[in-house]
């Protein structure tokens, strides 16, 4: 079988919330696309890796769970998931449950449409369900991301996202850069589609962001983005030649 969409899904501890995503996910897929899900179980000390083997058992879906000794964060997470992933395109999502798997096909039907072979659907939660304070802090951040970064998107810390496997693997790899896939993907002359997503409240767990560690650890961040694409070059080939 050939694998159309990988579902790449970093998780830490969200026992309670995989099981009823992974079903969401089929529902959303089945019958659409031929897909898998690849879950990072990032140092869980919970029963994440064992609901979602149970659901997908149950469900008849195709499931891989890497797992991490210890917890290396979400953009290492990503990064494994993607590595043992088979699809032409990756469907990024956040493992707590409160993107809506729903919104895949409607991203997926655009990725079909770009021409470019680098690209980032993008989701956007206009009506986020969140508290005034952090979406204060979410409004703040993306504002100064966007100005410095101009890559083109009102909500970077959105989980929903799709892109081809192709793309990711000729980004560069460091820590926390999930957070700026879109501005990765536009330094290597990439399109960005903005796709306005629903989003909606956790129903177990808790976040494991607050807002000290997103604001300085970003500054960092961000300015190690802008090096990067201020660096980039973009040659234009004007001939291929061969002797044969």
């Amino acid at each position: 079988m050939t694998v159309q969409v990988s579902v790449a899904i970093p998780a830490k501890n969200e026992q309670g919330n995989i099981g009823p995503l992974i079903k969401e996910i089929h529902a959303a897929l089945v019958g659409r696309y031929q897909f898998e899900i690849v879950l990072t179980d990032d140092g869980s000390d919970d029963d994440t890796v064992n609901e979602a083997l149970t659901t997908a058992t149950q469900l008849g879906c195709a499931l891989h769970v890497v797992s991490h000794v210890q917890s290396c964060g979400q953009s290492t997470a990503l990064c494994s998931a993607v590595n043992y992933s088979q699809g032409e395109w990756i469907a990024t999502l956040d493992a707590d449950g409160q993107n809506d798997p729903a919104d895949l096909p409607a991203m997926l039907e655009q990725a079909g449409k770009i021409d470019n072979p680098h690209f980032c659907i993008a989701g956007y939660r206009k009506n986020r369900k969140d508290t005034a304070w952090k979406r204060f802090q979410s409004r703040l951040a993306n504002r100064v991301r966007q100005r410095l970064l101009h890559d083109g998107v009102p909500d970077s810390g959105c989980g929903l996202k799709v892109f081809p496997r192709a793309t990711f693997r000729q980004l560069p790899y460091f820590d926390h850069m999930h957070r700026f896939l879109p501005a990765l993907i536009r330094r290597i002359d990439g399109e960005i589609v903005v796709h306005e997503v629903n989003h909606r409240d956790r129903q177990m767990g808790v976040s494991k962001y607050n807002a000290w560690n997103r604001m300085w650890v970003g500054i960092s961040d961000i300015r190690g983005v802008m090096w990067l694409i201020r660096r980039a070059k973009h040659p234009q080939v004007k001939t291929v030649q061969s002797s044969n």
